[in-house]
């Protein structure tokens, strides 16, 4: 009898984790999944103006000879919008992971023995929680021409003459684009290189300073072997969010001058929401970027395998 009463009682609770787990696939392919085919689809068809985003035919892969034609007018913009969105990233993502890296290791030194990390820690991940729009209009602000606070600042301190249209310059176009993408992301980069490395067994690196070894060597010989799949993370998490790069030279430079700050991501909405509304256009651009993207993930995941890790094979 008590075992059958132990019985009645026991109830089983796996089926309740179907319904904590349901919003997120009922949100995915809602807003994620769906979007993606019909994305495809419309890169296919002769989606141009808003009369035909619904009511379309499918005509092929028209749309994507116009971004591959050479000499035509949308590949030309589409290439150089993806060659000016590689040049801001690449100058944003490599100071960014190097000094991420740097203040990493020294947070997660012990013989440093840092004061006040908290505070600091704090204040170099703030730029990462401030709205994008915000700071793009802050730094327009700030580098506007002719009366601005930096040109008003350079001009007191007898550095320059007259003031700088750093608007105007391909070079300093980019480099504010890249300086503020570096500014907002090294913090959350720094943050998650430091919850890696604290994820390394201590044991390890007592090991080697009893054995004699330097900071250098630890670092080079023990973290970054074993914080590869963090490394690999924040280089595919960074190059999906360098090559969808909208808001800051959207809102801060309009792509100018001369589209050398234009993306991919703005050539997209431009193509897709001004006229004339090539929606296949736009739909083939995002295609070719998620393919590029998904090509450039594989290709680091590949680079950065842990190799001593697969299973070597006997020989016969």
């Amino acid at each position: 009898m008590l075992g059958r009463s132990k019985k009645r009682k026991s109830i089983n609770y796996d089926k309740y984790g179907y319904f904590f787990v349901a919003p997120f696939f009922i949100t995915f392919l809602i807003f994620q999944l769906y979007p993606i085919f019909f994305t495809f689809r419309t890169s296919l068809t002769d989606a141009a103006g808003w009369s035909k985003v619904l009511d379309n035919s499918i005509v092929g892969f028209d749309s994507f000879v116009k971004l591959f034609t050479v000499g035509s007018d949308v590949s030309r913009f589409f290439w150089q919008a993806f060659g000016n969105t590689v040049i801001m990233w690449l100058f944003n993502f490599i100071p960014q992971i190097g000094l991420a890296l740097i203040l990493a290791s020294w947070f997660t030194d012990t013989h440093l023995k840092l004061r006040f990390q908290g505070a600091f820690k704090v204040m170099i991940f703030m730029p990462n929680i401030i709205t994008a729009a915000t700071i793009a209009m802050l730094f327009f602000s700030l580098f506007n021409f002719p009366i601005a606070p930096i040109n008003t600042l350079l001009q007191q301190f007898g550095l320059i003459s007259s003031p700088i249209e750093f608007f105007r310059s391909t070079a300093a176009s980019r480099g504010l684009v890249s300086l503020i993408q570096w500014w907002m992301w090294y913090g959350n980069t720094m943050i998650i290189m430091i919850a890696g490395m604290l994820g390394i067994n201590p044991v390890l690196f007592e090991a080697a300073l009893v054995d004699g070894c330097t900071s250098r060597q630890v670092f080079w010989k023990i973290t970054m072997p074993l914080i590869k799949p963090i490394l690999l993370y924040n280089l595919v998490t960074s190059l999906v969010g360098g090559l969808t790069m909208f808001d800051i030279p959207h809102l801060m430079t309009q792509g100018n001058p001369n589209y050398t700050t234009n993306t991919v991501a703005r050539f997209i909405y431009q193509q897709g929401f001004e006229t004339p509304n090539n929606f296949n256009v736009a739909s083939a651009a995002s295609v070719v970027l998620f393919i590029i993207i998904v090509i450039c993930s594989l290709i680091l995941a590949l680079l950065m395998r842990d190799r001593d890790a697969a299973p070597k094979k006997r020989r016969a």
